[in-house]
């Protein structure tokens, strides 16, 4: 489906442990394998508390692996320190879920846009002003924008902000944490308009967290499904109801209206609550809420598998 040699990025066997109290250890990312594609959105899909969040923080050097290896560029960034790390910080951005929170409150608009961009000697002080207005405009923001407050503007007009400082320093990589679900869905429908033609006219790659399906089938050119910190699924963004094979995507989409409008369907939900991440079971991890565990599913933790080319999914109905 996605050509190799477009390939920027590759996780290898990425797992993160957290020690937790009496003496045990939390597992929140579990041998990942993702690989990002030039101009290309993957899509990381999940309960809240399933590793999602984790596993991106690795791309952006906000955290590091207990274990595996990430290549950018054949580079490994998991290893990378001092100033090696932070000019590689260009090359990959981050787009929080509360963009409040990375705002300095006293800053203008225009400094927040600049402010990587005088850090890395891209502009000069005498440049802010054109500088902030011409990516204000870029994310369809009145240039005078630029002299105001974050307080001053809505939540989608941050969020808008937000974009326009994670593209300032022209990154091949940009990351996007529930960037969106904070927002009213007439707002959101307009952000990932503005991400999707942000990401044609600059050909970035994106990895956008989300825990939405309907949502992140609707602009992603690949979707991984995580559970509990284990990859269960990795599939095509578009027709997710056509290629959705593991039970648990299945129940994902069972708990979300029609993606194709039928209003006839039923919304089902999974009754029970996923296990804690400090007590996942040996086997399938998924396997205290799925209809189809087996004697195996409780013995042996399922791999991925593919099914076909860009179609992979951990589960022993497919082994």
């Amino acid at each position: 489906m996605f050509d190799e040699k477009d390939m920027i990025l590759e996780a290898k066997h990425v797992t993160r442990r957290f020690p937790a109290a009496g003496n045990r250890t939390l597992l929140a990312c579990n041998d990942v394998n993702l690989k990002m594609y030039k101009g290309k959105t993957l899509g990381l899909v999940g309960e809240s508390g399933c590793g999602k969040s984790t596993f991106m923080r690795f791309l952006v050097a906000l955290d590091k692996p207990s274990e595996g290896e990430i290549f950018y560029r054949g580079k490994d960034i998991t290893k990378l320190k001092g100033e090696e790390l932070r000019q590689n910080r260009q090359n990959i951005q981050m787009v929080f879920q509360d963009p409040s929170g990375s705002f300095n409150p006293k800053m203008k608009i225009r400094d927040i846009i600049c402010e990587p961009l005088l850090n890395f000697n891209k502009i000069k002080p005498s440049e802010k002003d054109a500088t902030a207005r011409k990516f204000l405009k870029m994310v369809d923001l009145p240039e005078d924008f630029s002299d105001r407050y974050p307080h001053n503007m809505s939540g989608g007009q941050r969020q808008r902000v937000a974009i326009a400082r994670a593209i300032a320093l022209e990154p091949e990589i940009i990351v996007m944490d529930e960037a969106t679900s904070a927002l009213d869905v007439s707002v959101q429908k307009t952000i990932i308009e503005l991400i999707v033609n942000l990401q044609k006219e600059k050909n970035i790659s994106i990895g956008f967290i989300c825990h939405d399906l309907g949502l992140i089938q609707s602009f992603a050119h690949q979707i991984a499904v995580m559970y509990l910190g284990n990859i269960v699924e990795v599939m095509p963004g578009d027709q997710i109801e056509k290629y959705a094979k593991h039970p648990y995507t299945k129940a994902l989409l069972g708990a979300i209206f029609d993606l194709n409008m039928d209003f006839s369907k039923k919304i089902e939900s999974i009754e029970s609550e996923a296990p804690s991440p400090l007590d996942v079971p040996p086997g399938c991890p998924f396997q205290d809420r799925c209809d189809h565990c087996s004697d195996r599913c409780r013995k042996e933790h399922p791999k991925l598998v593919d099914l076909e080319e860009g179609h992979q999914v951990a589960c022993h109905m497919f082994a």
